[in-house]
């Protein structure tokens, strides 16, 4: 009986969470920004991950309250140590462009949250560790080029770009200038102007 009152209340929990965070999203819509806050809020402090996600976007954007990505870094670590990979990326991001390298435990930490946050399929960790690979103090050309492609393949022009950029130098695969136009011309005809100043050249 205790363990049916148990999962009863979990149950509870859960659906008046999910049910918090759907009245924020569409206070959201309509323009009611600090409503939609203070229900992702009581959402969040329940341990809803997405939830947690929605107030990291307000604190993020100043959305139904002050901007402050200090705060919207904590709420989206709360959510992708649960496994959100939109939340993953985002912290992974907010860390590796706000906070000192020196940080090696959290520095590594937000490394595989971008990780995992790629391997979900989200373009913008695929791309943003692409570049973060081929740009590190000992680039990892190959395993850049892994998440460029992947990334591109998802239909990120600039990723695209990039792809055209390691065949031109031979940057973790063998130099293949015909190939680096292939990558450019696709990319161009996304709309990279990057690549169509390549494609001059």
């Amino acid at each position: 009986l205790e363990e049916a009152a148990f999962q009863l209340q979990q149950i509870f929990r859960i659906d008046i969470s999910i049910a918090l965070n759907i009245l924020g999203i569409e206070s959201m819509r309509a323009g009611h920004y600090r409503i939609a806050y203070t229900c992702f809020k009581l959402a969040a402090d329940r341990g809803y991950s997405k939830a947690q996600f929605n107030v990291g976007l307000c604190y993020e954007h100043g959305r139904g309250t002050e901007k402050d990505l200090e705060k919207a870094a904590f709420y989206y670590y709360q959510a992708a140590s649960s496994c959100h990979p939109m939340a993953q990326y985002r912290y992974a991001r907010y860390f590796l462009c706000h906070r000192p390298e020196n940080e090696w435990d959290r520095h590594q930490k937000a490394v595989t949250f971008l990780e995992q946050a790629a391997m979900a399929g989200i373009t913008e960790a695929q791309a943003c560790l692409g570049v973060f690979y081929m740009r590190g103090l000992q680039p990892k050309e190959k395993r850049g080029l892994k998440y460029l492609l992947l990334a591109a393949k998802n239909g990120d022009a600039q990723s695209r770009y990039h792809v055209g950029v390691c065949y031109e130098k031979g940057l973790g695969v063998q130099q293949n200038l015909a190939e680096a136009m292939r990558h450019y011309r696709q990319s161009a005809a996304a709309g990279n102007r990057n690549s169509r100043e390549r494609l001059r050249v």
